[in-house]
């Protein structure tokens, strides 16, 4: 009896200790599976002023988390040095420019970056401390323009719309400058600005040409405090809004939904409200406008 009983109590332990065994490896796949998703990296956004905001809010919102997607947001001060982090890879993407002034980029650099959604148009507007409409304006006054080739002819485009001035019939809207202005009816004076200094030169100048995320950093709506400005509605190709990230990872769907993600009605009702209808949505697919 002892004999069978000790046989019997070994096989019982032999069978527990498999049974354990089974059980360790059959939660082995679990614990992996925990593991990568607690270490995946966050997506880094580049931006700049109040797009910054925007993406904070993005990377806050309920749709990131149902995405799942951790967003960090880096804002930095300038452009050039966004798309230069963008390059090096010191961010995934970079939210803050037109597809104007990445083209201008792409020209100077031997890397190309590119758009992978666009997401708003806002007006460029003509701001004034010493004139209260186009038709105040007086002989030989000053106007200062960003000292940007995509920003440049932007202004210059927006100088003619208010019928300040007029271009060469072949003006590039990538690369013209003052140069290029063939009358000039009340011999205003042109001066090229850094473009983040906008709002801050106001009172020492008679016009200057503000981007609006940049007014928008000095307290100015362009909406309201602009002497003329863009209409959204006929807003050309160049000057819509991108996510932007180096042409390698254009494909990698963590960067693709974050188009997807601005998009979501509970960030556009955040825009909507915190910018005051100056960021009017576009949602094209970026294979329509963009054919580099």
């Amino acid at each position: 009896m002892n004999k069978r009983l000790g046989s019997i109590l070994l096989l019982a332990s032999v069978l527990a200790l498999s049974a354990c065994g089974s059980d360790s490896q059959a939660e082995t796949p679990q614990n992996t599976e925990s593991t990568q998703a607690t270490s995946s990296e966050p997506i880094v956004v580049g931006s700049v002023g109040s797009d910054a905001e925007i993406w904070q809010f993005i990377a806050d919102s309920e749709a990131a988390k149902k995405a799942g997607v951790t967003i960090e947001v880096k804002e930095i001060t300038g452009g050039p040095i966004t798309n230069t982090a963008t390059v090096d890879g010191d961010v995934d993407a970079n939210a803050f420019q037109s597809i104007g002034y990445l083209e201008s980029f792409n020209a100077e650099s031997p890397e190309k970056l590119v758009p992978i959604a666009t997401t708003y148009v806002e007006p460029l507007g003509i701001y004034s401390e010493k004139f209260q409409s186009i038709d105040d304006i007086t002989e030989g006054a000053t106007v200062a323009l960003a000292d940007n080739p995509s920003n440049t002819t932007r202004g210059l485009r927006l100088l003619e719309t208010a019928g300040l001035i007029k271009l060469k019939a072949d003006f590039d809207d990538g690369i013209g400058t003052p140069d290029d202005v063939i009358e000039n009816p009340k011999n205003l004076q042109f001066t090229l600005i850094d473009d983040l200094t906008g709002p801050r030169i106001l009172p020492d100048v008679d016009l200057v040409l503000i981007s609006n995320t940049i007014a928008l950093e000095g307290g100015l709506n362009v909406l309201t405090d602009s002497i003329f400005h863009e209409e959204a509605d006929t807003a050309l190709r160049a000057t819509v809004n991108i996510i932007v990230v180096k042409e390698e990872r254009a494909e990698e769907e963590e960067l693709q939904v974050l188009g997807e993600l601005y998009h979501d009605p509970e960030v556009q009702a955040f825009i909507e409200e915190k910018f005051d209808g100056t960021k009017i949505q576009v949602q094209t697919p970026i294979e329509e406008i963009w054919g580099n």
